[in-house]
């Protein structure tokens, strides 16, 4: 896939057509075997819970089943246990600790409150790193309603710290299907409330409101995506004419793209395989399919504790950057059989198909570090003739009739966010990114931006960065005034053509 930065207008071209699949399929009460596309997870966008205090399973009654209030006497709101809210408080301000520039962003917009009179409906991964921009977006002046893009990912302390400040929020970890589409719902369809701004991952939240309320839609001032998936929705909408509102696509925004896909799964790849099988990856022969910001961040660190990598790629620039880092490419068809591990991360489906997890060698490590549950056809096990069997969390033993496992990681799901945590500075920068183009699409003028999908302005994306630098003790230089004239440039920026690729 091509991401053309340009000027916002510029479509990201999709070369395979069925990848275009009509956006409104969405998934009917399935029940929780066959999830499917929908419940998406976002490809980099990895927050985990698996540092919740809580196993979904202590309490098997639903939380839609609960009557539950916080201690102001309110019950909008749908969470495991209220009751954790003290926890949650405690991990949030851990994260505080780490996000620095949200922090000071708080402080910096706080007197004027650019977000005053914006009511935000977002649907992101619910970890303590989202809460606190959730807070921020309230100190802010928005009034916000949340609720999950993934069934697994909750922390329900958080959540429950969130509900008690006063935010509605609806989401538990381990939701089924029919509960993730119930809860976007409580979300949106609220009496005497009504959206007008947008926050999605993997764009489920704006599908439902699209399909379901459209009225509402219609009036949103403008919708914030983050994720690789959701952006090729809206795109999508965009290219049938029935995207009716501004969009701001942050996925492709440097400091996103860099940061999130890239130097986050470069550490958070590693994190999700020894926390699920402890393996040693000197020596092992691995597979990953894609080498796009996630991809190069995966074989960056296999390669570096000495596991031998190959990938697969459909596309030549791509390709041609693997062979420069010393990567074999190949088909997967030609190496599947030698593999000890295989890795998705290519945003499409049926990367590995059931042909080829039947020609796998007894052992091999299946998992995904893709957005959505479609890149492994995990469907074409769920067979009469194959066993599963659950050997620890997210962790599934598939035994074919000869004796031979295959071991799938989190169900065909994102693994850094299913299994193992990633590190709180990453997300600070998207969430930053988030926040800021919220902002510039609530504050806009009349007419700046029209129905289609944005690229966040450079001059912003240098902002979130310059944010973060203090983290570092960083210090830039700055250009004379000679200098600034003889490159043509403002001395505080954007310091780069918008076609500039970092």
């Amino acid at each position: 896939m091509a991401h053309k930065h340009g000027h916002g207008r510029e479509r990201i071209q999709f070369a395979n057509t069925e990848d275009k699949q009509e956006f409104s399929k969405y998934p009917t009460k399935a029940g929780r075997r066959s999830l499917s596309r929908s419940i998406s997870q976002s490809s980099t966008d990895s927050y985990s819970s698996a540092a919740s205090y809580t196993d979904s399973s202590d309490d098997e009654t639903s939380p839609r089943d609960k009557a539950q209030v916080n201690t102001h006497g309110n019950s909008d709101f749908c969470v495991k246990n209220i009751k954790q809210a003290e926890f949650g408080r405690r991990e949030i301000e851990i994260a505080e600790q780490d996000m620095s520039a949200l922090i000071s962003l708080r402080k910096r917009a706080q007197g004027e409150k650019p977000l005053a009179g914006a009511k935000i409906v977002g649907c992101t991964h619910i970890t303590a790193q989202t809460a606190v921009l959730i807070e921020t977006l309230v100190a802010l002046g928005a009034q916000c309603r949340w609720t999950a893009c993934n069934i697994y990912s909750t922390q329900n302390e958080v959540a429950a710290a969130l509900a008690e400040t006063g935010v509605p929020v609806f989401a538990w970890k381990g939701e089924s299907e029919d509960d993730f589409w119930w809860c976007i719902d409580r979300c949106v369809n609220t009496e005497g409330w009504q959206a007008n701004m947008i926050l999605d991952d993997g764009g489920d939240l704006t599908h439902w409101v699209y399909k379901k309320y459209p009225s509402v839609f219609k009036k949103v001032r403008g919708i914030v995506e983050e994720s690789v998936t959701g952006v090729h929705r809206l795109y999508q909408l965009s290219k049938a004419g029935k995207l009716c509102v501004p969009a701001m696509n942050v996925n492709d925004s440097v400091t996103k793209q860099k940061f999130d896909n890239l130097y986050c799964c470069r550490e958070s790849i590693l994190d999700g395989l020894k926390r699920t099988t402890d393996i040693m990856f000197g020596g092992k022969q691995v597979v990953v399919c894609g080498y796009g910001e996630v991809g190069k961040g995966c074989c960056t660190a296999l390669k570096a504790l000495g596991a031998i990598v190959c990938i697969t790629e459909i596309d030549p620039i791509c390709a041609l950057q693997a062979c420069m880092d010393g990567f074999r490419v190949v088909k997967l068809s030609e190496v599947i059989r030698q593999m000890d591990v295989v890795i998705t991360c290519t945003g499409n489906k049926n990367v590995v198909t059931r042909e080829q997890l039947d020609r796998m060698k007894n052992g091999c490590i299946v998992c995904n570090m893709g957005h959505s549950n479609t890149e492994i056809d995990v469907a074409s096990l769920r067979s009469p003739e194959l066993t599963w069997e659950r050997v620890r969390s997210q962790v599934d033993h598939i035994i074919w009739p000869d004796g031979k496992r295959v071991v799938l990681l989190a169900e065909g799901r994102l693994l850094n966010l299913s299994c193992s945590t990633v590190p709180t500075f990453v997300l600070s920068i998207t969430a930053t990114t988030q926040a800021l183009a919220l902002i510039e699409l609530f504050n806009a003028p009349e007419g700046r931006y029209k129905q289609d999908v944005y690229l966040l302005p450079k001059k912003m994306d240098e902002y979130v960065a310059s944010l973060h630098l203090p983290n570092f003790d960083a210090h830039l230089t700055e250009l004379s005034d000679e200098q600034a004239k003889y490159m043509g440039l403002n001395k505080n920026g954007p310091f780069k053509p918008n076609y500039y690729r970092y």
